[in-house]
């Protein structure tokens, strides 16, 4: 990935810009349940309307600020990813121009149409999955830890619990995806060879009536990327299930804990920083299923990475000189002697 980010640093302020915009954008979310907790506090206990209203107001401003600053990082990032993938296009595009044929057989070329298109919008997707949720989720992350430490410092021993089991269901369900994920870019390439091969030799197919033939052979490639694809929907269905059942969990540990400790007789919890303690654990939570989302497309996406740079790191069996000899115009005869011929890997 490191090779192929080079492309983004002509877009360097605007990614600083995209980061800022984010950083504003998550501190006014973690913002906002510590006023709501004031307002029970200080304004619903003790029936003081105006308070409510002047934080009320605060809290409004605030999700007027949070809304200007993700829909502005959503649109830069967005603009950012597309050009991303747009140079890394014409990149591979030219490189693919200086190769000779024997280059081009090497890959074969439905592997290099699939890795021109397919495997690069798997990693513009990365990058636009990055620039526009990534970077919020561990802000939000540590940010929520951090203010939900400040609301209870007993109640908040359930994160220590409750993290390392999201965690560990990420680890468990990214190590079974892995493998999946590099086969499923070479069945695509399977599907677009038996493709290009059926349209280009159309007329030979129907001269000799292979249509039921050929038929078959897309059928076999096509149920294969299917199975495939399938068994890699299997794997990523399985997340939401189990996150939200750890989310909910959570929140019945969350709410039995801290009725506890809101009805203490020694230093009580306010009901107030109860309900924002619940918003920042529902935060965490949230910014770690950002994360898994992120971490789902990251084994395909690094997938298409190594496919995209075996094509960009492949030098040219033929190149012009760097100084070439003028000869002038001299006319003489050419002849072969010893001359073989083979193909890569093959004997001669």
């Amino acid at each position: 990935m490191k090779k192929l980010l080079k492309h983004l640093k002509p877009y360097t302020g605007q990614i600083v810009f995209i980061v800022l915009l984010i950083f504003v954008q998550t501190i006014a979310n973690l913002y906002l349940p510590n006023l709501n907790a004031d307002i029970i506090n200080n304004g619903v206990a003790k029936g003081d309307t105006g308070y409510i209203l002047r934080t009320g107001g605060l809290m409004l401003g605030v999700s007027v600020l949070l809304a200007v600053c993700a829909v502005t990082a959503v649109y830069w990032g967005s603009r950012t990813a597309m050009k991303f993938g747009r140079d890394l296009r014409r990149g591979m595009f030219t490189k693919v121009e200086s190769f000779t044929q024997a280059d081009i057989d090497r890959f074969g070329t439905p592997s290099l149409i699939t890795r021109n298109t397919n495997d690069i919008q798997q990693v513009q997707m990365l990058v636009l999955m990055c620039l526009n949720i990534m970077i919020a989720a561990p802000i939000m992350c540590v940010g929520g830890v951090i203010m939900a430490l400040q609301q209870d410092l007993q109640l908040s021993s359930t994160i220590a619990v409750i993290v390392p089991v999201l965690v560990l269901i990420v680890g468990v369900i990214l190590w079974r995806a892995l493998p999946y994920f590099k086969i499923m870019q070479k069945k695509i390439d399977r599907v677009n060879l038996v493709m290009r091969e059926k349209l280009s030799g159309i007329r030979v197919i129907r001269a000799f009536i292979r249509n039921d033939y050929e038929e078959k052979r897309f059928d076999e490639a096509n149920r294969d990327l299917t199975k495939t694809a399938l068994t890699i929907g299997r794997i990523i269905a399985s997340v939401m299930p189990l996150l939200m059942l750890v989310l909910n969990l959570s929140t019945v540990a969350i709410m039995w804990f801290g009725g506890l400790r809101v009805s203490s007789d020694v230093n009580p919890m306010p009901i107030g920083n109860l309900t924002a303690f619940i918003q920042y654990i529902m935060q965490i939570l949230m910014s770690v299923m950002m994360a898994v989302m992120m971490f789902v497309m990251i084994p395909r996406a690094m997938a298409s990475a190594e496919r995209i740079n075996e094509v960009m790191d492949t030098e040219p069996s033929i190149k012009d000189p760097e100084n070439p000899v003028e000869i002038g115009n001299i006319h003489g005869k050419l002849e072969f002697r010893n001359v073989t011929f083979a193909y890569g890997g093959a004997e001669e």
